[in-house]
């Protein structure tokens, strides 16, 4: 049998500017000590054309 994945997809959008639409897809581990903290990690931005700081954000549900 296949191993369970012990991570799962969040979505990182602008902290600031949402209007943007820049949006990362990232794994966060579903288990240990980085489980209760939100993600927040500064990447770039090709709209502001800049770094900015992303925070994390539930993935939508996908469509049937």
């Amino acid at each position: 049998m296949a191993k369970k994945s012990s991570y799962a997809l969040k979505q990182l959008v602008p902290e600031e500017n949402k209007k943007t639409g820049t949006k990362y897809i990232v794994r966060k581990p579903t288990k240990g000590l980085k489980v209760s903290e939100k993600l927040r990690m500064k990447k770039y931005d090709p709209v502001l054309k800049k770094h900015v700081w992303f925070v994390e954000k539930k993935m939508p549900p996908h469509s049937k």
